[in-house]
């Protein structure tokens, strides 16, 4: 499997209590927040990558800048759209974008970095023992 620019990916959330601004202390108001808006475009970007890459390798998130232009309540379908903008080696670059009904809620870069999962933990687990 082979990772492409131009690649597109989408998945509709069910936006819930515990992705308000309230609840997690971004914002005083019971509608979703940036950090949620930000959680399920960064998943929806991994899935895409996940979905093309070889067994044993997954990604990390490196970079995010996201516009939050407008809100949603809690309760609703929100989709995520990302597309893969380019492939520099192991950095991937997606446009991410969120949407609910036909109001585009937030927009712009995510970063994510292809990893092998064994040797990265392995490397973390050595970093924590010293």
């Amino acid at each position: 499997m082979v990772l492409t620019p131009g690649m597109e990916f989408e998945k509709v959330y069910e936006s819930k209590p515990e992705d308000s601004a309230r609840h997690l202390g971004s914002g005083s108001l019971e509608v979703f927040s940036t950090p949620s808006m930000i959680k399920y475009m960064e998943e929806t970007a991994r899935i895409l990558a996940d979905n093309h890459l070889e067994e044993g390798k997954t990604t990390v998130g490196i970079h995010v800048d996201i516009y939050h232009m407008k809100a949603a309540p809690i309760g609703v379908p929100i989709k995520f759209r990302v597309k893969l903008l380019s492939v520099d080696g192991k950095r991937l670059v997606f446009w991410v974008e969120a949407w609910w009904k036909d109001k585009k809620l937030g927009h712009g870069i995510h970063e994510r970095y292809v990893i092998d999962r064994e040797s990265f933990i392995k490397k973390l687990e050595a970093e924590l023992h010293g």
